[in-house]
């Protein structure tokens, strides 16, 4: 493999701390590498490094001379005085991106529900987010390095981007780096890890499972040799006491495989103890929403949506953005009241939700960590085991020195393990989470797991980290933006096929409706005779096409117009078959959806052949 990119004796520090200390590493190509590590060991500091968007104290960055990178930083990097469509494609015609098959699956994927015109200083931070990462893929990188690209996506978000890089160059071409805290991603695209540590980057073959394995034995091996080291000290020490030589036998150990080493691991979660615990505290009912409808302002969230949470339950909850799941949240709360139905809620249930935006710390910003917790409880039961206070906050990666750290001086990451401990140490027995996993990086999120493994209560977690839903959760359910509730029985893939379904419908739709309206209007302007002095007279022009090349591309015009309002017609049809479909089987047909998809699929590739003969028609007349 053609190298890249690569660096030598690579080191950088900040003040007194040393991030990276001569680290020699490089990129081949046909590389897809995940970078893992702790919040604040280097991860995002080495990806700037190697963009040469830093420069180091020491060493230097080496790239092949014909190689581009692309880089996605986390901050905002977008100008906000242009609009979406300018900030993405620049000042290229329509026709000039619209013909590329990969830009327009960037559009689909990132951006199909944010205003092409808008101002990007009018965007929400998490559209602002899909404009910037769809501007970089929409160029022709070798290089393309991603940093936290699956923040503000959802769960099919993450799940297109995956699909996107995985065939966007062939198998032994290209390079990819990208540091995420998304395990499932890391291990959808990775073929290698890096993890960064203590000013070192270890490598290893495969994604994140596959680094999870490995890194197990690197440590069992560490531990064997530590041990060895122990056993020689204490034989030096006796032979220094009794001035011979003691008679020993040599050591040995096993070295087994990684799948050995986790045999005798226990199961994450005793689920039986547990549930009987459950059913100690909380009693029969938990929290019921029946038959409820939410209206806020014109917009109908739910529709006689039903839910009854059981004890020891444990609900993962996925949905398209502005589908309502934390509304959800909200109504299971009594936060806000249903327009119809009503929640019925057990009387031992005692509820906490760990929001967002975890503005609920503001209030104790002067106070040190430990004084947090310890001032709502000294001792804590995790899955049956007590602990203090301090031993609880270590759990979750809050050091002894780092404990007495003033919670105005967190970072977003430990405000929100900071806030889950306050929660749990308050002992409600319903705990709901709404997108646990921002700011948190692998080390930290598998602590998490490990806390919540042993929490007895019912469990509700919204989040698009489909790892974490499938590792915490028993069963999910989804909100697909209709304002009903359906449960998903094959988990997180088959919310994926139901919403591939609902797009390819759509985007059928929007494209034939987007497709007829400027046809109609291309068609209108050309209907301004030569001399009158119209707006199309001034810019036909300026064309280089003869005045029978634009007779007969408007002509062309008129046509396509027809066929597209044709196939608006037979997409609507096919859409409302899909809509019956779903309705009648909750989405559990598959085939029959699967067969109107298909047909769907024609009518669509139909759709796009007759807007790019009608780009080029129009092409024509300007």
């Amino acid at each position: 493999m053609a190298h890249l990119l690569g660096a030598e004796n690579l080191s950088i520090s900040f003040g007194t701390r040393t991030i990276l200390d001569g680290v020699s590493l490089g990129l081949e190509e046909g590389d897809r590498i995940g970078v893992v590590g702790r919040n604040g060991d280097g991860k995002s500091t080495l990806m700037r490094l190697l963009a040469e968007r830093q420069t180091p104290d020491d060493g230097r960055v080496t790239r092949r001379r014909d190689v581009t990178v692309g880089y996605l930083d986390q901050s905002d990097v977008l100008d906000g005085d242009l609009t979406v469509g300018q900030a993405i494609v620049g000042d290229a015609a329509d026709y000039e991106w619209a013909s590329n098959a990969r830009i327009r699956d960037v559009m689909s994927g990132l951006i199909q529900e944010v205003d092409w015109n808008a101002q990007v200083s009018s965007l929400s931070g998490g559209q602002k987010r899909r404009v910037a990462l769809a501007k970089l893929l929409t160029g022709d990188d070798d290089v393309v390095m991603l940093d936290e690209p699956t923040n503000h996506l959802d769960v099919e978000g993450v799940a297109w981007l995956a699909k996107h890089l995985k065939t966007r160059w062939r198998p032994d071409a290209g390079g990819l780096l990208v540091v995420t805290h998304d395990r499932w991603f890391l291990d959808e695209i990775c073929t290698r890890t890096w993890e960064v540590h203590d000013a070192v980057i270890d490598p290893f073959d495969g994604g994140y499972a596959a680094y999870v394995l490995a890194r197990a034995e690197r440590d069992r091996m560490a531990n064997v040799v530590e041990g060895k080291r122990q056993q020689l000290v204490k034989k030096e020490l006796a032979w220094l006491r009794r001035g011979a030589p003691a008679r020993t036998a040599k050591p040995k150990f096993r070295i087994e495989a990684a799948n050995n080493l986790i045999a005798d691991v226990p199961e994450p979660r005793d689920t039986l103890s547990l549930n009987k615990m459950a059913t100690a505290r909380l009693g029969k009912d938990v929290l019921d929403l029946e038959d409820v409808s939410l209206t806020l302002g014109d917009t109908e969230l739910f529709k006689n949506i039903t839910l009854r949470l059981a004890p020891g339950e444990r609900l993962g909850l996925v949905g398209v953005n502005g589908a309502g799941k934390t509304t959800l949240l909200r109504l299971l709360n009594g936060e806000i009241e249903p327009t119809k139905g009503r929640l019925k809620r057990g009387k031992t249930v005692q509820t906490a939700v760990l929001t967002q935006e975890v503005k609920e710390l503001d209030e104790v910003a002067d106070l040190r960590v430990i004084e947090v917790i310890e001032n709502e409880k000294r001792v804590f039961n995790v899955g049956g085991r007590e602990l203090s206070a301090g031993q609880l906050v270590e759990q979750l990666g809050f050091s002894a020195q780092r404990q007495w750290t003033p919670v105005k001086e967190l970072s977003g990451g430990e405000r929100r393990r900071l806030q889950l401990l306050r929660l749990l140490v308050g002992e409600p027995n319903v705990l709901m989470l709404d997108e646990p996993t921002n700011d948190l990086d692998t080390d930290t999120l598998a602590a998490v797991e490990d806390v919540l493994d042993g929490w007895p209560g019912t469990l509700v977690v919204v989040s698009h980290d489909r790892y974490l839903l499938e590792r915490v959760t028993d069963h999910q359910m989804a909100l697909l933006g209709d304002g009903k509730l359906r449960g998903l029985p094959n988990g997180v893939d088959q919310y994926l096929e139901l919403r591939g379904q609902a797009l390819a419908a759509n985007s059928s739709a929007s494209t034939a409706a987007r497709g007829s309206s400027q046809a109609a209007r291309a068609a209108a302007a050309g209907s301004s005779r030569p001399g009158s002095g119209g707006a199309a007279t001034a810019v036909a022009s300026g064309s280089g096409a003869s005045e029978a090349e634009k007779r007969i591309a408007k002509k062309d015009l008129t046509r396509i117009d027809r066929q597209m309002t044709k196939l608006k017609v037979q997409i609507e049809k096919v859409n409302a078959q899909m809509s019956a479909a779903t309705e009648k089987s909750g989405g559990a047909d598959f085939e029959q959806l699967a067969e109107l998809n298909k047909k769907l699929q024609t009518l669509a590739a139909e759709q796009e052949d007759l807007e790019l003969q009608w780009l080029e028609a129009s092409e024509k007349l300007e």
